[in-house]
């Protein structure tokens, strides 16, 4: 999949092509749906399949303060839909100049001159341009100008009904306002209610994810014989209620099949209030190892089920004891998941 980030990187004459537009938070199974569907088409048409993004999310740009942490970075994102069997993504840098351009100036820069769009796939309340000037009206019949035709799909939702829809996130394309919490992003059952992970992963399709760089902890985990991958403050994905969770860490660095890619894992989130900490972390145990050299490694931990709440424990011995009956429990779940598989 061809992955662009400025109209110079899309080559000349690219097209003809089948576009839709979104900010595709999750890619939950809403997404994948529509996605995977017009991949279809675009193939049955003889089209490159493309969807165009933005980074940061608009609500970040336009209500930094009421924004909502988003469930994936862009390089998860990217991954994610990459799966769907896209053929190009363009993500754009969404800034308040960005949004300021018209509904024409926006269709013909980017869909028609940029993508050689035939087809732009958008949902019935789709809006665009500054001030929310454009509405499906305005795309059908810019459509008609430029000679694209415009398909429109209904709110697609996860399957637990959770909204956010490809439909309904193009709503929030190219608005020069802020956009309203509505169509925001997958919000309901995709967001891990009090770290309801197997609820968010029903929604999502697979286990959230949380990405970072492994840097250096206080080295507690080491002295008490569970020794932690501590993800830095600049990880992305949507860091779930405190706790300790079963789990997977990949090493994204690792190619596909390599031994070592893979691995189960506790994970803890929370504060270590035994130890009077403040900063809330979040670290991976590797279960039954303690020779790996993770720091400075990109590693993604992907959460299956929270165990229990972060507690505060009156002693070491305590906190020890607990320690293994969490990873007793890891291991009876990811047993279980390799089961259901």
């Amino acid at each position: 999949m061809h992955r662009w980030t400025d109209l110079a990187e899309v080559p000349d004459g690219f097209g003809p092509s089948v576009v839709t537009i979104g900010n595709f938070d999750g890619v939950h199974r809403g997404h994948v749906g529509v996605l995977t569907r017009m991949v279809a088409d675009a193939r049955a048409a003889g089209a490159q399949a493309v969807a165009v993004t933005f980074s940061p999310h608009p609500q970040q740009v336009h209500r930094p303060d009421e924004a909502p942490p988003l469930l994936t970075g862009d390089t998860d994102r990217l991954e994610l839909l990459a799966e769907t069997g896209l053929d190009a993504v363009l993500m754009l840098e969404y800034t308040l100049d960005f949004a300021r351009q018209t509904p024409e100036q926006f269709v013909e820069r980017y869909l028609v001159r940029a993508l050689g769009a035939r087809t732009v796939v958008v949902g019935r309340d789709v809006r665009f341009g500054w001030g929310n000037e454009g509405d499906l009206s305005t795309m059908v019949a810019l459509g008609e100008r430029h000679g694209f035709t415009v398909e429109v799909i209904e709110d697609v939702a996860p399957e637990d009904g959770a909204g956010d829809g490809a439909g309904e996130e193009s709503e929030q394309r190219r608005r020069g306002e802020p956009p309203p919490p509505r169509g925001a992003g997958p919000r309901g059952g995709a967001r891990p209610p009090a770290g309801d992970v197997r609820q968010a992963a029903r929604v999502l399709g697979r286990p959230h994810r949380i990405r970072g760089v492994v840097v250096h902890g206080d080295a507690r985990g080491r002295e008490l014989g569970f020794p932690t991958a501590n993800l830095s403050p600049e990880a992305t994905g949507m860091v779930p209620a405190d706790g300790v969770y079963a789990g997977w860490l990949r090493r994204a660095t690792l190619p596909a099949g390599a031994p070592d890619k893979v691995l189960p894992a506790a994970v803890s989130i929370g504060t270590n209030p035994t130890f009077e900490g403040l900063a809330r972390r979040v670290e991976a145990y590797v279960l039954d190892r303690t020779d790996l050299d993770l720091y400075g490694e990109e590693v993604v931990l992907e959460l299956v089920e929270r165990l229990r709440p972060t507690l505060r424990f009156d002693g070491i011995e305590e906190l020890v004891a607990h320690m293994h009956e969490d990873v007793a429990r890891v291991r009876e779940v990811l047993a279980g998941v390799a089961d259901e598989d």
